[in-house]
């Protein structure tokens, strides 16, 4: 185990590597998310101003 958590001495190189990636797919997942719920509140909003004419 210590083997593969050390990488073959490129740990310090290896591990930040895959944070960044982690945090980098959190970041679009979130904003992807963050997204999709203002556009299904401004639909929503949109059919309900369609509706009222």
């Amino acid at each position: 185990m210590t083997a593969f958590l050390s990488m073959g001495g490129y740990a310090a190189f290896v591990w930040p590597c895959y944070l960044l990636t982690a945090a980098a797919m959190a970041w679009i997942f979130y904003t992807s998310w963050k997204k999709a719920k203002r556009s299904a509140k401004t639909l929503a909003s949109l059919s309900d101003q369609d509706q009222q004419k």
